[in-house]
């Protein structure tokens, strides 16, 4: 039984109050066929909705089955609604972007139905309402009549005790109509049906009772065929919906309009461009910046990785193929200690100084490329102080601690440098010749003679001294012709002893028979040959220069894999200082967050005006026994399915652009650095993003009644 007494019911607009419903007293049951008729604003369409429960009252109290229902909240009318009630809406209210297969089995979705289980109802259905031909047809190209048709297949698949109509026939024509109501009659039997009419004559033959209302009273109230009163409402027991079927709404929801799918995919792309390149702003800040330095490495390149074996042995010709072979190693520098070596260029009005550059050169900005051994190349930045103010190109400069003069030839400008860095680009034999000048520095070079410690001597190629012998200052070794001296040197990664004869002595007056020039007593001669088997080991360590810093961990790792130990130029350099560091890190997140929460502000404004259109397809979920809580998730599995959709499209766009498949350097510069775990923590925050939205959008939707809503989209 569905009883009304003395109900009433307002309604409030811009300071006006307006009486919809006043003292309303009503009876209905099992079985019955009611009609309510009246003219346009008589009340009818606000009873046949208190009814239904998908509006509320102010005053008097509705029953069902006895029990009182003006304590209800929004969820006890959701419990109603899809315990006892189906409506068929005077405007349909079907969703335009499903088929009319859709609008149906979105009914038994919404009550727990399996999709593989609802097919041969759904098609009973349509069967019924005579719309075979037009099962998969958009109910947005349907007709006025049509679409009524969908709307009440849809309002008999639930089942319920209680079929609220709205004008069921407005849109029929007389053929259709009749139909319809035949079909209506027929379910009244065991169930309750309201129909809301203008056109009485059509349907009063049907009718067990007959009501006409006026100004919001009800005037007449006929019975027309006594019903059995005995016969309580039977509440339809269904389920949540499963979590399977909010998926396929969220997914159906995310592709069925093309316009709307367009705009979101440019929202989410927009948000993901801008991700990206807020994380890759970082991670270049964090990789890119040469600002560290070292007490014991001049070049401190963020991309060199210093290399040895594990067993401390030479490298071989095979080692340095093998390492050459890895993919992504720009050069590499067999003789290491050349990296660090710093160059200083002296003439009588300039000073210039600089690391060694040892790449290959094929061109110059200015001038020639060498051609001579002391022909050298001076690489800077095209505004580098030394250019700026003097004209270094064919001037002739001494390298500062040698006895060796230099021409530069050539300049290259690169603008990575800035004004006052810049190297030097020497041929190998130059590069060679410092190189056996460096040697001793690297070592603990002690000398006996007469198995006597001496200190302090340093030890120099003379090209007249014969192989196997040495040449002393008289000053301190006058009488030590022909005897042994022995020299060690020791170093991480050999201990050698090599022993000469003393040939003879040089004072100032006769070392030019050396063909040096006089520096000091404390210098020992000897032979190229036996120079280098001293110092000149072949190499135990070298360099590997990478193509981009975002390559140096998996470079180092296929080197580690290969047998070598590999030391990182970018994690040993000292940085600046704690605070600044943590600082810096302080900062990254502080900017994240807030531009996380200007992105959230932003989507949500543009997707708050595209799914303004949208209101009504959650009315109408609502007006199937959706909870707020259905709408969220359906909403959010929506959101989720056009981000994550978004996102993957992106990061294969991205895939095209690292492979030179596609040639947009915007999007190759701002990947550089961005592993897989950054694009998950991004594809993350973009679902947050779409969390954020679909619980804020959420509360919108039911911020309003359904019957309100729905006005408010007419």
């Amino acid at each position: 039984m569905l009883k009304l007494k003395n109900v009433s019911k307002y309604y409030y607009q811009n300071g006006v109050v307006a009486k919809g419903l006043s003292n309303v007293n009503l009876e209905l049951h099992m079985g019955e066929f009611v009609v309510i008729t009246g003219e346009s604003g008589s009340g009818k369409s606000t009873l046949l909705n208190i009814l239904s429960g998908l509006d509320s009252y102010e005053d008097g109290e509705m029953y069902i089955n006895g029990e009182e229902t003006s304590h209800y909240t929004e969820e006890d009318y959701l419990n109603y609604r899809r315990s006892y009630v189906s409506n068929i809406f005077q405007n349909f209210n079907l969703v335009n972007s499903y088929t009319v297969y859709e609008n149906i089995e979105l009914a038994l979705l919404m009550n727990g139905y399996a999709k593989g289980d609802v097919k041969d109802k759904i098609l009973d259905l349509i069967d019924k309402v005579g719309l075979n031909k037009f099962k998969n047809t958009k109910a947005s190209k349907l007709s006025g009549g049509q679409k009524q048709r969908v709307a009440i297949a849809r309002c008999l698949a639930s089942d319920t005790p209680i079929i609220v109509a709205d004008e069921p026939t407005g849109s029929l024509d007389s053929d259709a109509s009749k139909s319809i109501l035949e079909i209506l009659h027929n379910v009244s039997k065991d169930k309750l049906v309201i129909v809301v009419t203008h056109n009485k004559k059509e349907i009063e033959k049907y009718a067990t009772r007959l009501i006409k209302m006026s100004d919001g009273r009800i005037i007449e109230n006929k019975v027309i065929e006594e019903i059995n009163k005995d016969g309580e409402l039977k509440e339809v027991s269904n389920k949540d919906i499963t979590y399977k079927s909010k998926f396929l709404l969220g997914f159906r929801n995310a592709f069925n309009i093309p316009v709307k799918f367009i705009l979101m995919f440019m929202i989410f792309l927009l948000i993901s461009i801008t991700l990206i390149s807020n994380y890759s702003a970082f991670k270049v800040a964090q990789y890119e910046e040469n600002y560290g330095y070292s007490r014991v490495f001049y070049n401190t390149d963020n991309k060199r990785i210093i290399i040895n074996k594990n067993n401390k042995e030479l490298f071989t010709d095979e080692d340095y193929e093998q390492i050459k072979n890895i993919k992504d190693i720009d050069y590499l520098v067999k003789e290491d200690l050349l990296n660090d070596y710093e160059l200083y260029l002296n003439s009588d009005y300039l000073y210039l100084n600089g690391l060694l550059y040892l790449k290959d050169i094929d061109k110059v900005s200015l001038g020639r490329i060498p051609k001579e051994k002391n022909e050298v190349i001076f690489i800077g930045n095209k505004n580098s102080y030394y250019l700026e103010y003097e004209d270094i190109l064919d001037k002739e400069y001494n390298i500062d601690g040698t006895d060796i003069n230099v021409k530069i030839v050539g300049i290259l400008y690169d603008d990575s440098y800035n004004n006052y860095t810049n190297k030097f680009y020497l041929p190998k034999e130059l590069r060679d010749e410092l190189l056996e000048i460096e040697l001793p520095f690297y070592s603990n070079v002690s000398v006996k003679i007469d198995n006597q410690t001496i200190s302090d001597l340093q030890i120099k190629i003379s090209e007249k001294v014969p192989e196997g012998f040495a040449y002393l200052s008289d000053f301190f070794f006058k009488d030590y012709q022909n005897k042994e001296i022995n020299i060690n040197n020791q170093n991480i990664y050999y201990n050698t002893d090599y022993q000469l004869i003393i040939k003879d002595t040089y004072n100032m007056e006769n070392i030019k028979k050396l063909n040096v020039t006089y520096e000091n007593d404390n210098i020992i001669y000897i032979s190229r040959e036996d120079y280098n088997k001293i110092f000149k080991k072949d190499n135990y360590q070298s360099s590997v220069f990478v193509k981009d810093i975002s390559v140096l961990k998996n470079v180092k790792k296929e080197l580690n894999k290969m047998g070598y130990q590999t030391f990182l130029i970018r994690d040993n350099t000292t940085r600046d200082s704690e605070f600044i560091n943590k600082l810096f890190n302080v900062l990254k997140v502080i900017v994240t967050i807030v531009l996380i929460l200007t992105l959230f502000f932003i989507a949500y404004f543009l997707i708050r005006i595209i799914y303004k259109s949208r209101n009504s397809y959650y009315a109408t979920l609502r007006s199937l026994g959706s909870s707020k809580k259905v709408c969220v998730n359906i909403l959010m599995n929506e959101m989720f399915t056009l981000a994550t959709f978004t996102y993957g499209l992106f990061i294969i766009f991205l895939y095209l652009v690292q492979r030179n498949i596609i040639n947009l350097s915007y999007f190759k510069d701002i990947t550089r650095y961005v592993k897989v775990i950054d694009y998950i923590i991004v594809y993350l925050i973009l679902l947050l993003l779409s969390l954020l939205i679909s619980l804020r959008y959420g509360r919108k939707i039911f911020k309003n009644s359904i019957i309100k809503t729905y006005k408010e989209e007419e």
